[in-house]
């Protein structure tokens, strides 16, 4: 019980600040992509150079005429396209930062192998042997397998415990070892989950101002010389649907994904714990 207390201290200590480092891109991440799309939206899509009737004392929202290309037409889908902007670009960080923190949780190898190699040391007794295979798998089963491995050590050496309780302490440390690697996983995927939802919603907005915009020019003008305003609400409305579409797709299909390789990364954590107490209970009886 003396070495427990300091070890829990020292890995509540680690998770702490693993936490309190990955938490800044929740934080910043939202806010610059949303600054960055405005700056896309007015600076590029909404150059003077590609409008005929540019608006050049518009400032924050310049209300150009007659655009010359397609980048310029996106444009005129008004103000919820920067949100639309930097809600792709957030799904695009987000997407790329869980790549590469999934992809360091994977480690090298097949995760079966893994555990078949940890299996044959272990019937071996060689435990070390078992330590040095989590060295080389680099990965979140092999971190977990490795706590387990250490407290396997341990209990092998003491002898005040019965084979129960040393098979329950072996399991104790596995799921500890558990709960500090999951939150890494499964942080920020609420950002991708969140704007698959959000951005169908953001698109319905700019669509419905779109088409207001429309049909009150139609009334107030009416006739032909609303054609061309109503061109542009419907334009509006049509670039902010195709954007939101865009968006929700794109963070749907990496959410799944991400969820799909985290259940492969758990269902090996599970089978390691596993092999830990099924091998204690039959080597130490």
């Amino acid at each position: 019980m003396a070495e427990t207390k300091p070890n829990a201290a020292a890995k509540a200590t680690q998770a702490g600040q693993s936490k309190g480092g990955g938490n800044a891109i929740s934080y910043l991440a939202p806010i610059i992509c949303i600054i960055a799309g405005y700056v896309i939206w007015r600076f590029i899509l909404g150059d003077s150079s590609g409008f005929t009737k540019p608006d050049l004392e518009g400032g924050f929202w310049p209300s150009h005429k007659g655009p010359i290309g397609a980048w310029n037409r996106m444009y005129e889908g008004g103000i919820i396209v920067p949100l639309l902007l930097g809600a792709f670009l957030m799904v695009v960080v987000f997407s790329i930062e869980r790549y590469l923190t999934i992809r360091k949780a994977t480690g090298t190898g097949s995760n079966a192998e893994f555990v078949r190699k940890v299996q044959f040391h272990l019937a071996n007794k060689n435990v070390d042997g078992a330590i040095a295979e989590c060295d080389k798998q680099k990965g979140s089963v092999g971190n977990v397998m490795k706590a387990g491995l250490k407290k396997y050590k341990e209990m092998i050496a003491d002898g005040s415990l019965s084979t129960d309780q040393k098979v329950a302490a072996i399991q104790k440390e596995v799921e500890e070892a558990t709960a500090l690697e999951l939150p890494m996983l499964q942080k920020n995927l609420v950002f991708l989950s969140t704007l698959t939802s959000l951005g169908t919603l953001i698109a319905l907005l700019g669509t419905v101002l779109g088409m207001i915009r429309s049909f009150a020019s139609l009334g107030e003008e009416g006739g032909s010389g609303a054609a061309a305003e109503l061109a542009v609400g419907i334009s509006e409305a049509l670039y902010n649907t195709a954007l939101g579409i865009a968006t929700s797709s794109v963070a749907l299909m990496m959410y799944n994904i991400f969820t799909t390789k985290i259940d492969s990364i758990t269902y090996g954590i599970d089978e390691s714990g596993f092999t830990l107490t099924q091998s204690f209970a039959s080597q130490y009886k």
